[in-house]
């Protein structure tokens, strides 16, 4: 969705159900859709601070406290009730960091046709997960029917004895670019007002509340894999702002690299005139930008982007420089082509 600040509690619960979980999770679907219709509950939700009442967010702090992962919404609602004040502490003291490796299969044909090698900088860096593009491999399903794979540059580096390389498994669609290699990376950084250790234990039982249920046998595995590999390759990302801090993570590129400055689900935590403010900066700087954002989040993105598509919560739309290129599932299952003049 396009900001992650939420004033209206029933209104984006209901969004959440409609737009982002239907057919995906049907315990958050349950959820959601039970809170939507409950005003107690929402008068709960909207105790906390606009930015602290996201659904994901939410309902990532009831699953670390130790809520039953039921479709069962009475159920679910006695846990809350009961136990708000545990909740509460946690939604206040975590934010929703959630860190998917998929998203670089997204990333990956886009990265594929710049000049090499390459600094990789990401806003809202979490544990950094999503700077190893070239650690991973790819399972791509193109139109038609083939796959194409990519096996990771060194299968063996980070990863932990008992896993191997993580397979992010993506459809390309309607002509989106075939990467054919994986990019030559130097250099791995970025910005995060409370950035991750990928070897702290208590970080990586949250990134884990943070995956949604249903889908810990597919997600959880791939997190855990690419938290050993960030571990054991550590990226240099700063602790701050990322509108004050783009110039400095920039700054830190080594010379004769190609920076790549890229976000994914990010910019909807900042208001509208901190959005604004990023892009004036970003775009005054030596590098590439890459935004994967919600299809109506930067203005000036969504203008050039068909309206038959803008009327569709929940798309992503990558964009290179401003330019908007494709549409995505916001996870990395897939992206598409846009059909641009």
């Amino acid at each position: 969705m396009d900001s992650a600040h939420v004033d209206d509690v029933p209104s984006r619960y209901a969004d959440f159900a409609e737009f982002e979980v239907r057919g995906r999770t049907p315990v958050y679907l349950a959820w959601a859709r039970g809170i939507a219709e409950d005003p107690a509950t929402c008068e709960l939700i909207g105790r906390l601070p606009r930015i602290k009442r996201q659904p994901a967010l939410v309902f990532a702090s009831t699953r670390h406290a130790g809520a039953p992962e039921t479709e069962d919404y009475a159920r679910f609602r006695e846990f809350v009730h009961a136990h708000w004040s545990e909740i509460e502490q946690i939604a206040l003291t975590h934010s929703t960091q959630t860190n998917e490796a998929k998203r670089c299969a997204v990333l990956l044909p886009f990265l594929s046709l710049l000049p090499g090698p390459l600094s990789l900088v990401e806003m809202g860096a979490s544990a950094g997960l999503c700077l190893y593009p070239d650690r991973y491999a790819y399972r791509y399903s193109l139109d038609g029917g083939s796959i194409h794979e990519l096996p990771p540059s060194d299968p063996d580096s980070g990863a932990h004895p008992d896993r191997r390389a993580p397979v992010l498994d993506c459809a390309l669609r309607d002509g989106v670019p075939l990467p054919r290699s994986l990019p030559d990376v130097v250099h791995r950084g970025g910005v995060d007002l409370s950035p991750i250790d990928p070897a702290d234990a208590d970080s990586r039982a949250w990134l884990r509340s943070l995956v949604w249920p249903g889908q810990q046998a597919e997600r959880v595995p791939r997190l855990d894999a690419a938290l050993d590999i960030a571990a054991a390759d550590p990226p240099q990302i700063l602790a701050g702002d990322l509108v004050e801090k783009v110039e400095e993570s920039v700054t830190a590129c080594p010379a004769g690299s190609t920076p790549v400055v890229f976000h994914t689900a990010v910019l909807g935590y900042l208001e509208p005139p901190a959005r604004a403010e990023f892009v004036r900066r970003v775009t005054a700087l030596d590098c590439v930008w890459i935004s994967v954002e919600g299809v109506t989040l930067l203005p000036d993105i969504a203008e050039q982007v068909p309206e038959s598509i803008r009327r569709h919560k929940g798309i992503f739309v990558v964009a290179v420089n401003g330019r908007p290129l494709a549409t995505a599932h916001g996870h990395g299952d897939w992206v598409r082509a846009l059909d641009m003049p």
